[in-house]
């Protein structure tokens, strides 16, 4: 098999997408103190709002990854951009919180083909020992999204929330086509097997009862608590425990996704080193996640911040491991059920994400409207060295 020498471009090119995609999810986010202001709910409904965008995106995954599997990347990554851009664009028109649940609930549908899809293409175009930082990449372009939402900030205070929200549903419409263009510059060198619709393998359901993926799956909901909760919480924590303004919150919030990008390639190389050591793909992914969880033990230590400097650094780190796990979880179900089912197995851990955070929301929300922050860090930490743990179950299987 002859791999592309700009690979990585086409790669790079196509995590593009998951920058647009949380940047319009994190929109919400970081200026959530002003939409909260102007539609008047609180941080329990803010709570709500993520559950119910969640959801949909949990019970949407499944469907997400059969489509991809079906109609191949490039038809389904077309269909699911223009789908959340539309929606990100009609944010901005919204007049009360009711509106806002329908378009965040409209978004978990597209959105959730967003993760498969650069699962999927992780597979068609990069090596066995790459696919972990193929996944690295993919979160920086995840991450991204938080220091661009941020630079929203100052239009959001002087002109309002709404324009943000159309702009970056208009770049998403715009990216659709520069794909395209690229894909067709820089092939993969499974085009074939990705172009092959029809074929049984990519068209049933039935790895969804492999005891490895149900493992995974459970892996997965334990592993994420600490990834969703500085995605969503970090702007709202630091205006309401350290007391800043959302103009000095913007000093902050872009520090600890952009710490978590190094975190995703030290996991990343941890795994690529042990596999040209010769260790197998699987066992080389659980001991990363092992040293991850580790490292994730300093979320601990948040409660005994004293400033908002000192909480940033404390969160950064906590991001870091929890990113250094995840891309290992998820490069795993490529390894197991190979590229041709590997969205599908990846949207798998898609939907666990997408229930963890309908259940876990609402929790954190209510925690945090009673200044119960300890009790928030413990509920994210110890469930993550369990899921480490459950890992260990996970077996090695030649994909078919």
């Amino acid at each position: 098999m002859r791999f592309h020498l700009l690979r990585w471009i086409a790669f790079g090119v196509f995590v593009i997408s998951s920058t647009l995609n949380y940047l319009d999810r994190l929109l919400l986010n970081t200026l959530a103190p002003l939409i909260m202001l102007q539609l008047h709910f609180n941080q329990s409904d803010f709570g709500v709002l993520i559950s119910a965008f969640s959801i949909v995106y949990a019970a949407t995954s499944l469907i997400a990854g059969w489509f991809l599997d079906r109609v191949g990347v490039n038809r389904g990554i077309s269909v699911a951009v223009s789908w959340w851009s539309a929606v990100g664009i009609a944010t901005g028109f919204v007049r009360g919180f009711g509106g806002l649940i329908f378009c965040r609930t409209a978004l978990g549908i597209g959105e959730s083909a967003g993760v498969p899809a650069v699962g999927k293409l992780n597979a068609i175009y990069l090596k066995p020992e790459e696919r972990a930082l193929g996944a690295a990449v993919n979160q920086i372009g995840l991450s991204l999204g938080a220091p661009i939402a941020a630079l929203f900030v100052g239009m959001a205070v002087s002109h309002g929330w709404r324009m943000p929200f159309v702009i970056t549903g208009l770049c998403g419409l715009l990216w659709i086509p520069v794909w395209l263009v690229v894909n067709r510059a820089i092939p993969p060198p499974l085009a074939a097997e990705e172009l092959a619709p029809n074929a049984k393998h990519e068209t049933e359901f039935s790895i969804l009862r492999d005891r490895s993926l149900i493992l995974l799956v459970i892996a997965n909901v334990l592993w994420m608590g600490g990834y969703s909760l500085w995605s969503n919480w970090t702007t709202l924590y630091l205006t309401r425990v350290h007391h800043l303004t959302l103009q000095q919150s913007a000093r902050y919030v872009w520090i600890p996704p952009l710490i978590s990008n190094l975190g995703g390639f030290f996991g990343g190389w941890m795994s690529l080193r042990w596999i040209r050591n010769a260790m197998d793909p699987v066992t080389a992914r659980r001991k990363a996640v092992w040293v991850s969880a580790g490292g994730f033990l300093i979320t601990l230590a948040l409660p005994l911040a004293s400033s908002a400097a000192s909480a940033t650094a404390i969160i950064s780190l906590s991001f870091f491991f929890a990113l250094a796990g995840s891309v290992n979880i998820y490069a795993l179900p490529i390894d197991i059920f190979g590229a041709a089912r590997s969205a599908l197995a990846i949207s798998a851990l898609t939907c666990a994400f997408g229930i963890l955070q309908t259940v876990i929301s609402p929790v954190i929300g209510f925690l945090s409207d009673h200044q119960l922050y300890t009790e928030v860090v413990w509920i994210v930490t110890i469930p993550a060295i369990l899921g480490a743990l459950v890992l260990t179950g996970v077996r090695e299987k030649r994909p078919v």
